[in-house]
């Protein structure tokens, strides 16, 4: 108990939330207050934890087929590549490294044409990096050999050109010619492999080849596009692709997965911002509700605070006993939200079968989305800040009626009583 609150305003402010027979609507209003404050908190608290969890899905799904940083030459493309892979290696935080060429072109098969993105890789050295994590439907990256003219297609790419295993694949590349100008290189390509990451993105626009060919179509010789690696710690991407910038120089560039896919992540941050917004106008009607029950107590005690008044009490008294009351309706209500969101957000993967089992539905289906059951992370921090803003909130919602009771004149309160 703060040193500025004195026991009898501790005493009189709680006695003020016990309701009398003629104060039944003042309790009513304010058992609705403390209702919506739990009801705001905790759906703040449930709905964070559910887009955390969707941020970290988006996350995984995207790494599954890609690096967690690249490193290029200015121009785009690297030479003496194994001595860039051995440099990034030796850096920090690097637990794997492999060279890749990208490219961009179309495929065909019979009359249907399709925009695609090309990776050529080493089949080993990409198992390191992202092949652990990919999802084969068909086939597998051993498939892909030097010369073979091994192709792998994402599933919905595969669908969209209605091809089978072993069905043979065009693949048109615009190759520089020397001359400032493109030249297409058409060859054909035999479909060993189909894999499904989970994102648009990879699995209807993304194809994989040996390394050897992707070199041999873009007539880089030794050549590669670049080197791309995994972090230790995928949220430690950044701090090793600045360390590599730093130690290579102005002939190279890196990036990493925050850049690449930065506006995926910007929209889900944008989605949270809003939902949070939206939300938190639970918690004000929550809180205007607070400041209407305390003004009418205020008009119901004036001649109490009258009595109090002339007891010796001054204004500073008042106010505070007035703070306590609506503080403590605000504080219940957010303890009520803090543990009943904690444990709905913490069981959300449990609770929601049960809801769709019950009302007969899916929400999630999974001829429409990728992820088909809610995933949940529940950070502390977000409790934290959603429970301390709550907090703030219902405390500023008792100043105006507490310093409207420290204003009664116990004169005129007292004359006609």
């Amino acid at each position: 108990m703060p040193p500025m609150i004195k026991p009898v305003e501790l005493f009189v402010g709680l006695r003020y939330l016990r309701a009398k027979r003629r104060t039944r609507f003042v309790s009513f209003i304010t058992l609705i207050s403390l209702a919506g404050i739990a009801l705001g908190v905790a759906a703040l608290i449930v709905i964070l934890s559910v887009m955390n969890g969707f941020e970290g899905e988006l996350r995984d799904r995207l790494l599954s087929m890609t690096a967690h940083g690249y490193v290029s030459g200015q121009d785009g493309s690297v030479r003496s590549w194994p001595a860039l892979q051995k440099e990034v290696l030796a850096t920090p935080g690097v637990v794997a490294a492999a060279p890749y060429v990208q490219m961009e072109g179309m495929v065909r098969t019979g009359r249907t044409l399709k925009g695609v993105m090309v990776n050529g890789i080493l089949p080993v050295e990409e198992a390191s990096v992202s092949g652990a994590t990919i999802n084969f439907v068909e086939g597998n990256l051993d498939v892909l050999q030097a010369g073979s003219k091994g192709i792998v297609l994402g599933r919905l790419l595969a669908l969209d050109l209605g091809a089978r295993m072993g069905d043979g694949i065009v693949l048109l590349i615009p190759r520089p010619d020397g001359g400032g100008s493109l030249e297409p290189v058409l060859e054909r390509f035999q479909l060993l492999g189909v894999f499904e990451a989970g994102v648009q993105d990879h699995d209807a626009m993304l194809a994989l080849i040996h390394m050897d060919d992707a070199r041999r179509l873009m007539s880089y010789g030794d050549r590669v596009s670049g080197v791309r690696f995994v972090a230790n710690d995928v949220m430690d991407a950044p701090r090793v692709s600045a360390t590599l910038q730093q130690r290579l120089g102005a002939e190279f560039t890196s990036s990493d997965w925050t850049i690449e896919n930065a506006s995926y992540f910007r929209a889900i941050r944008l989605e949270k911002m809003m939902m949070s917004l939206i939300l938190s106008l639970i918690i004000g009607v929550a809180a205007f509700n607070i400041v209407a029950s305390l003004v009418m107590v205020v008009s119901d005690k004036t001649s109490d605070i009258a009595i109090l008044r002339t007891l010796g009490m001054g204004p500073g008294d008042v106010v505070r006993i007035f703070f306590i009351q609506g503080a403590v309706i605000g504080w219940i209500g957010v303890l009520l939200g803090v543990i009943g969101g904690t444990v709905l957000a913490y069981y959300v993967p449990v609770v929601a079968p049960v809801i769709e089992e019950f009302f007969g539905f899916q929400i999630m289906p999974g001829d429409v989305y990728y992820v088909t059951a809610i995933p949940s992370v529940l950070r502390p921090q977000d409790v934290l800040v959603i429970a301390v803003a709550a907090l703030l909130l219902t405390s500023l919602a008792t100043l105006y009626p507490a310093l409207r009771a420290a204003h009664v004149n116990p004169a005129s309160a007292l004359r006609y009583e």
